[in-house]
């Protein structure tokens, strides 16, 4: 059996590599390898080799992207890569770059193969594609081919379009697949990635919550010492996970401070309080400061400046909260509190841009959105977990299903609910209108099968109505539910049309200056999941 010879570190520390050549699916194959249970993380293809090499990666798998190796400037690797003993699986374009790096020949053939395709396994299929039918369902994107695979390789599969399907060097453990493994439409998708990670790179599934805990654990008390430190808790899964964790691993050392900042949906402070005390015992704090914040998003329309404004005013509040915790003598020697706990997640960082040659989808608060003269150090416990890895590690430390299982809720709140000027009426017409959405999705019993639903108030726009034999001039509300497993992408959700007439008719009814409701039915991508 292949094994890593970069380093003997224990296998749960160390990486796969996902290398992102601008595919669609970087981030969903990072999921998958995640699903087989082995850590992932996403790098550039810009890294180097020795940048590869201080990662110390167990593997490394090279994803798809929308280029032509032949473009003139086609994302390229680093070739070095390939030297370093790294087991390596490419994918589309990456099985393409690796094919060409390695001396193979890819042809600029100008057919183009895309998706649902019928791929024919050469023998056994190898390691790659062991106990596999000879023939199955995959999926293809693209339009260059392997013509000829590299010197010591061995052809694993074909189409009728693709003499060079799939390859594999078990010597050298290099493999490459021109399909898209990592999506549901191809049958054996997943079979292919766990037979890459487990039988062709021996790498254990030894990537779940009990692990993530005792790591985090770990690194959180190198971390923080003796020092106190205090949560931003908004009530959602990501902070009340994230301070959770922290509370394992420094217990007293922790206060929860949960900022009010007037943007919360009805009966949420009550809820945050009552709730999540209740279930960790953890000491708890509420800050109100309500005015400052709708005061400060006077007259600001962008959503780029609503989120930076808020992320600002986060982290003021909670130095405003520092100063009084020590004036209150919670720290006997009187010294600053230097941490603060975040529950950042890695979609989070993903979209504000985070890592070389990430582009910035928007400013999440807690990302994009910290002022550069903070006085804290962040403690993040979550900044490489998706949603639903959180969920887990939730669970795993006890926590409720009402706080585990809740849906998702940015931490700006209503304030980029609200698309236009942030005012207290506006605010107040939206809470409104999003309890009577909640309350009517969990009478129908699909808390638990919708990823989420925003309910947006476009404010700057008015719509002629007739209501009580009036002519009205009134607001549109937007509804957005969605169905995602990690927020990286997500489709809109089909609600019964007898459940959006029952909202409809209650909304139009029940709240004032709403005389219109429609439906969002946009994927992500192109759209996001909240509107700002």
């Amino acid at each position: 059996m292949w094994r890593q010879p970069i380093s003997e570190q224990p296998t749960a520390q160390r990486p796969v590599l996902v290398v992102d050549f601008g595919a669609q699916y970087a981030q969903l194959i990072a999921r998958r390898v995640r699903e087989a249970g082995v850590y992932s993380e996403i790098v550039p293809h810009t890294i180097s080799a020795d940048e590869v090499r201080e990662k110390q990666p167990v593997g490394m798998i090279l994803s798809g992207g929308p280029s032509s190796v032949y473009a003139d400037e086609a994302p390229n690797l680093d070739e070095g890569i390939f030297d370093l003993g790294v087991p390596t699986l490419g994918i589309c374009y990456g099985f393409q770059v690796m094919a060409r790096a390695l001396g193979g020949e890819v042809a600029h053939t100008g057919q183009r193969e895309y998706g649902s395709t019928q791929a024919t396994l050469a023998g056994d299929g190898g390691v790659l594609l062991a106990e596999q039918p000879a023939e199955q369902t995959v999926w293809m994107s693209h339009g260059d081919s392997v013509a000829k695979a590299p010197e010591g390789f061995e052809v694993l599969a074909s189409t009728a379009s693709t003499p060079v399907a799939a390859f594999g060097n078990a010597d050298r453990c290099l493999y490459g697949v021109q399909w898209h493994p990592e999506v549901k439409h191809s049958a054996y998708g997943q079979d292919v990635l766990e037979n890459f990670l487990h039988d062709a790179a021996g790498i254990a599934n030894d990537w779940n919550p009990g692990n993530v805990i005792a790591e985090q654990v770990e690194r959180i008390r190198a971390q923080i010492g003796t020092g106190k430190v205090i949560a931003g808790l908004s009530g959602g899964v990501d902070s009340a996970v994230a301070a959770a964790l922290v509370h394992k691993a420094v217990g007293d050392q922790l206060t929860c401070v949960f900022v009010d900042h007037g943007l919360l949906r009805q009966d949420e402070r009550r809820q945050v309080e009552e709730d999540y005390v209740a279930a960790t015992g953890i000491r708890l704090v509420t800050v109100d400061a309500a005015d400052t914040f709708i005061s400060e998003l006077a007259g600001v329309s962008d959503p780029e400046q609503k989120r930076k404004i808020i992320g600002r005013e986060f982290i003021r509040t909670f130095e405003r909260a520092q100063a009084d915790l020590i004036a209150e003598s919670l720290e006997d020697d009187g010294d600053p509190i230097r941490f603060l706990v975040q529950g950042t997640l890695y979609p989070d960082v993903v979209e504000s841009g985070g890592g070389t040659g990430a582009a910035n989808i928007k400013s999440h608060h807690n990302v994009g959105g910290l002022p550069e003269d903070m006085t804290f150090e962040l403690v993040e416990p979550l900044r490489t977990l998706f949603k639903d890895e959180v969920r887990a590690i939730g669970r795993e430390l006890g926590l409720p299903e009402a706080i585990v299982a809740r849906q998702p809720f940015p931490g700006p709140g209503l304030g980029i609910r609200i698309v236009g000027e942030v005012t207290a009426e506006r605010l107040e017409l939206l809470r409104k209108a999003d309890a009577i959405v909640r309350a009517e999705l969990t009478a129908a019993g699909l808390d638990s099968e919708i990823w989420q639903c925003p309910v947006v108030l476009l404010a700057d726009v008015r719509s002629v109505g007739v209501q009580g034999d009036g002519r009205t001039y009134g607001h549109p509300i937007v509804l957005r539910p969605v169905s995602s497993e990690d927020a990286m992408t997500a489709d809109w959700t089909r609600l019964p049309y007898d459940l959006l007439a029952r909202i409809s008719n209650r909304i139009t009814n029940e709240v004032e200056d709403v005389n219109r409701v429609v439906l969002d039915v946009t994927s992500k991508p192109p759209g996001t999941i909240e509107w700002e």
